[in-house]
């Protein structure tokens, strides 16, 4: 039975090589096919809303696996 983290995996989507922070921005402009300097600026007007930028960048960043596959919050469980 396949794990949640799999299912994350499977999606496709991972944190990009273009990352000047945590890789989120680029791995979306990947995804998308789109400049990520649009993806950033966007990111941006976000974090003007504390709550939901913040927020919804550190649950993203938690969940989302770099290139290698490796999840943040799957390593903190000790699962990988």
């Amino acid at each position: 039975m396949a794990s949640v983290f799999d299912t994350i995996r499977s999606a496709g989507f991972r944190r990009g090589p273009q990352r000047l922070l945590a890789g989120i921005c680029g791995g979306i402009a990947a995804k998308l096919h789109i400049n990520v300097w649009i993806v950033r600026v966007l990111t941006l007007l976000l974090f003007a809303l504390p709550v939901v930028g913040w927020g919804l960048y550190l649950v993203i960043w938690v969940l989302t696996p770099n290139e290698s596959g490796s999840i943040p919050v799957e390593r903190w469980l000790g699962r990988r």
